[in-house]
């Protein structure tokens, strides 16, 4: 039996937090988030209530890896070379990356005596291997050793985990969605992090006396009867289920504007935003917020929620400007986009661009 956990639906006034969260899901490839907030914001609440509104996942049955089955480029080379995949549906999980990890227990070890004895290469697998097609939450995320961070960083930038001893190099899948928390007052991430995580939300503190007393009468409701609580907001848990498992199928097809591409590489441009990564996070971003909404085209609504998410953490001018306020980024995108109002023809939709060049070939 599952943990009971706080229903995500029910948390007041995060929306914010809620759909960041949500599009990471929806396309993991953002590249994560990262939650910041002062102590009882519930920052650690919002991730593990998270799974109990996923769809499940396909995976290898058997598998220490998670390697999902209907996708090769997401397979360990056991499975890509199996002929007859047995496959089983399992939930999503949080895998939580304690402070104290070591690195053979985040990326995993090589068994030399296996090698030794038998001959053949064995993995013991780490923290990464679980974390396949999960959620990796790291909690005071500020507060991990740089390496474990670089380490985390480079699997969630590349989508794999390779484990080196002895000259022995084993390689696995290691696609997950990236979730970080970390308490400002306690300290500050690199800058070098900070641009690795795609997105960054505030938990809002809830100053209104009304939605205060909500909060509570929540909470009393669910620690008084748990179960009956879940079973109360059951349908709304389902209804954001269904969404996010609509939105997934949805993404292949949605499209975006040629003249909002150019609006938002003008925009962080002008902006002075550090690197390219910036550009790419918005646009994928923006997809994801269309395909959540049901829709099949990005709006330039779309495009400023996405950079609100995606910019207000970034450097500026190589790091030696603060990163842009709500009003900037609204100011600059808002008018970009009606400079190239109407200006470049057609749209961009990558799945259409992959099936044009198979045809070519």
């Amino acid at each position: 039996m599952s943990k009971v956990v706080f229903p995500f639906s029910a948390f007041v006034n995060q929306e914010e937090v809620k759909l960041a969260l949500i599009l990471n899901v929806i396309n993991p490839r953002i590249g994560g988030v990262l939650i910041k907030g002062a102590k009882g914001t519930g920052k650690s609440s919002f991730v593990y209530a998270l799974p109990d509104i996923l769809p499940k996942i396909s995976v290898v049955k058997g598998c220490p890896y998670n390697c999902n089955p209907h996708d090769p480029t997401n397979m360990c080379d056991d499975c890509r070379l199996k002929t007859n995949l047995e496959i089983e549906e399992k939930p999503m999980r949080v895998i939580s990356l304690p402070l104290g990890t070591t690195e053979d227990r985040l990326i995993g070890s090589i068994n030399i005596e296996e090698i030794i004895k038998k001959g053949t290469k064995v993995l013991q697998p780490g923290i990464l291997a679980m974390a396949n097609q999960n959620i990796l939450y790291i909690d005071e995320i500020n507060l991990l050793p740089d390496h474990i961070t670089d380490d985390i960083l480079d699997a969630a930038a590349s989508g794999w985990n390779t484990v080196e001893r002895e000259g022995i190099s084993l390689t696995h899948p290691a696609r997950f969605v990236l979730i970080g928390s970390m308490n400002p007052e306690e300290g500050e991430l690199r800058p070098q992090i900070l641009d690795r995580l795609a997105l960054s939300v505030d938990a809002k503190r809830i100053e209104n006396e009304n939605e205060r007393a909500e909060v509570v009468r929540r909470n009393l409701m669910f620690e008084t009867d748990p179960t009956g609580y879940l079973k109360i907001l059951a349908s709304e848990q389902e209804a954001i289920r269904t969404k996010i498992t609509e939105a997934k199928k949805l993404l292949p097809e949605v499209e975006i504007a040629e003249s909002l591409l150019m609006a938002v590489a003008i925009s962080c441009a002008k902006l002075e935003v550090d690197g390219m990564r910036p550009d790419v996070i918005i646009t994928k971003t923006a997809l994801a917020i269309a395909a959540f909404d049901g829709r099949t085209n990005v709006t330039e609504e779309d495009v400023i929620k996405a950079a609100y998410l995606t910019l207000s953490h970034r450097t500026r001018k190589g790091g030696f400007q603060s990163p842009a306020t709500k009003d900037e980024i609204k100011n600059t995108f808002q008018q970009m986009m009606a400079k190239y109002r109407g200006k470049g023809e057609g749209t961009f939709q990558a799945s259409v661009v992959l099936d044009k060049k198979k045809e070519l070939r």
